[in-house]
């Protein structure tokens, strides 16, 4: 694109390199574009932590990286400090380079720019290519999305996380309307607020993941062939969803895929990316899957096709079958195999050595895994729930079942939704977190006793808002799963609203980044336990299965424990969970849940209630109904007698009651089942 203001930049351009000379024949020259970031502002030695700076040592005596950041610059031409208008831009018309990296935006989301000027953002960053190409027009240009803004910048609510947003789209329509090489310094930082720590500017580590970008691009040297963690022998892959076998590698090579009888060739983009989809395929095992470069050759063994779910939460998702005292009925199955991703350190009341804390601080916080067959040991060892779940599956669909457990104990709703969502819908609860009563007091206080420094702001830990995410969701590569089982709320169960909003983000997250807007999501009601809030939790729980598609819920509260958070009876929990998988994904007619409150009515002087799932109602002990309880306009409750009838549950009132509830005590012994054993939720409704 050609505009007016070419001509007289294209004088500044013959002023300047009449007066100025920069480079060398023999180099290969790389000028650095952008505002204080690339600058290196708040970098105590710019001059060799900056990311241009960083990006000369990794590229060596071939190059020539020439710093032409200019603190406060906008892209916007009419912003509050162009760009193009400064001596930086006359600097870098001048060094005419090879190579041009352009990083500028993030100042344009100032209020004085964006709202007056966004609709000039793109025809200005085109104009911007357009001139550099007319100081050399064989410069190669790349142009990146903007590093982040974190949440803790003072206007990040009130206009710049949305305006950012705005021009990372922008960008990537510059990029394809020009035809430019687009870089992405967002995604990599965007999981590191901890490098970013005033809010903008990077720390010399922060540069560092910046010139490494950079230099993959220019260079094409992405480490070579690599796979992600989930790819080992004896891997499950899903069955009956097209087989998608990705990873990354040096660009420009081609990758050879082999498996099971099929070849593929693609070539790795310019990003060191690569896929290879397959169509859908059956259950199978022993299948060998051959990936090659060229260079080096990855072979996989034994790969299976079938079902893969992902078992998630908190303690007792984690809770080893072991620790449950029920291991004599334990089976070896070998096409039942198990991916555990087990935490380095547990979240005991202690400090955490200094070597944790980094490498927590890096998302390091997990072991390495890899896939293993059910045997006596690696049972014991993986998630009682989860294999109670797995073996029903096994038995009922007659594939192989593989489970990926990914559990961390005390862990908090929020820790494990994705940055974008929380930042976009629910930013109050990132800020200052450890000080923030949207987190669970209990939690805060644990979190602050492993990291010992509660007042740095900046020290993560597995229960602060995104860092299971970051550290153990976005590993998983998007791997295909066919769903998610989930047991978790006691860290949440003291802020029941909060919990609501939460736990929607969470399963919305979660569908998001497995691009499935119905992936199931099948989650476990808390059991009993003497705390007071559980009542109101539980139904809240109720509620929240009733509300989002694909969700189901499996009721605990009849195998809870008074005092212990973690009831070791987990068998009839896994296999709650897989009556419900095994109904709502796969279509088996048998029932999948307890008796679920329906309507109430008087009829004479008794007050009628009805549930769904109310096949065969009766009492778990044969003994009479317990729990129900009615309440006037005043919600004083006061029991009630309760019997079966008709499939119904009868109530002796003398009038229709304000209120009714069941259940309704922290640790319960109510006693409602249907046929199949199921127990009735905890609930509370109102009638009029």
């Amino acid at each position: 694109m050609k505009t007016g203001n070419n001509l007289f930049l294209a004088l500044i351009f013959l002023l300047v390199t009449s007066t100025v000379s920069f480079g060398q024949d023999d180099k290969v020259k790389v000028a650095c574009i952008g505002d204080s970031i690339t600058y290196g502002s708040g970098i105590e030695d710019r001059t060799k932590d900056s990311y241009p700076a960083q990006l000369q040592m990794l590229l060596g005596d071939g190059y020539e990286v020439a710093n032409f950041g200019r603190p406060g610059a906008t892209l916007l031409r009419k912003g509050h400090r162009p760009y193009m208008k400064q001596e930086e831009f006359a600097q870098a018309m001048s060094f005419a380079g090879d190579i041009a990296v352009i990083h500028l935006g993030v100042n344009d989301t100032d209020p004085r720019n964006w709202p007056n000027f966004r609709d000039e953002f793109v025809s200005d960053y085109l104009t911007l290519i357009d001139t550099l190409k007319s100081a050399n027009p064989d410069v190669r240009v790349l142009i990146a999305l903007t590093s982040p803004i974190t949440y803790r910048h003072k206007r990040f609510i009130s206009g710049t996380k949305m305006w950012q947003d705005m021009i990372q789209e922008e960008i990537r329509i510059v990029a394809q309307t020009a035809g430019t090489e687009l870089l992405d310094f967002h995604t990599p930082l965007h999981s590191r607020p901890d490098l970013i720590p005033d809010s903008l500017h990077p720390v010399p580590a922060g540069a560092a993941i910046m010139a490494q970008v950079v230099y993959s691009a220019i260079t094409g040297d992405y480490g070579g062939l690599k796979m992600s963690q989930m790819y080992s022998d004896g891997m499950v892959i899903q069955r009956r969803k097209p087989v998608r076998i990705n990873g990354t590698a040096d660009a420009g090579k081609k990758v050879t895929v082999s498996f099971a009888g099929l070849d593929a060739v693609v070539d790795v983009s310019s990003s060191g990316k690569w896929e290879v989809v397959f169509d859908s395929m059956e259950a199978a095992t022993g299948l060998q899957l051959v990936i090659s470069d060229g260079s080096r050759v990855l072979e996989y063994k034994d790969v299976a096709i079938g079902e893969v779910w992902l078992c998630s939460g908190q303690s007792n998702m984690a809770f080893m079958l072991k620790e449950t005292g029920d291991t004599s009925s334990v089976c070896a199955d070998p096409d039942l195999r198990f991916f555990d991703m087990k935490a380095r350190w547990n979240t005991n009341n202690r400090r955490w050595s200094d070597d944790a804390i980094a490498a927590v601080q890096k998302l390091e916080y997990y072991h390495e895994a890899s896939w293993t067959k059910c045997t006596d040991s690696t049972a014991k060892s993986f998630s009682a729930v989860g294999y109670w779940y797995g073996r029903r599956l096994r038995e009922a669909l007659g594939v192989p079942v593989g489970l990926i457990c990914n559990a961390i104990g005390g862990s908090t709703t929020e820790s494990w939704i994705d940055r974008q969502t929380l930042e976009t819908r629910f930013p109050a609860i990132l800020k200052d977190w450890l000080h923030n009563d949207f987190t669970q007091s209990w939690a805060r206080k644990r979190a602050a006793k492993n990291i010992g420094s509660p007042d740095s702001g900046v020290t993560r830990h597995p229960y602060e808002p995104c860092y299971l995410f970051e550290s153990g969701i976005i590993p998983l590569d998007r791997y295909a799963i066919a769903g998610v089982i989930w047991y978790q709320g006691e860290s949440n169960a003291h802020n029941i609203e909060t919990h609501e909003e939460l736990f929607e983000l969470l399963v919305d997250s979660w569908r998001r980044h497995w691009n499935s807007p119905e992936l199931p999501f099948n989650f476990v009601q808390l059991s009993s336990i003497n705390r007071p809030s559980w009542p109101h939790f539980r139904d809240s729980q109720r509620r929240l299965a009733a509300r989002i598609p694909y969700v189901g819920m499996a009721v605990s509260s009849d195998v809870g424990d008074s005092l212990d958070v973690h009831p070791k009876n987990k068998r009839p929990v896994g296999e709650r969970l897989a009556a419900i998988s095994l109904h709502d994904t796969y279509g088996r007619k048998i029932e999948c849940s307890g008796p679920v409150f329906s309507k109430a009515y008087m009829k004479g002087n008794r007050l009628v209630v009805e549930f769904s799932h109310s096949k065969g109602l009766c009492t778990s002990d044969g003994g009479p109904l317990r729990t129900f309880e009615i309440a006037g306009k005043d919600k004083v409750f006061h029991p009630v007698t309760a019997v079966v009838a008709k499939g119904k549950v009868i109530l002796d009132v003398e009038s229709m009651p304000c209120y009714i509830r069941y259940a309704w005590q922290p640790f319960t012994r109510a006693n409602l089942v249907n046929s199949s054993g199921f127990p009735a939720s905890t609930f509370f409704e109102k009638l009029k």
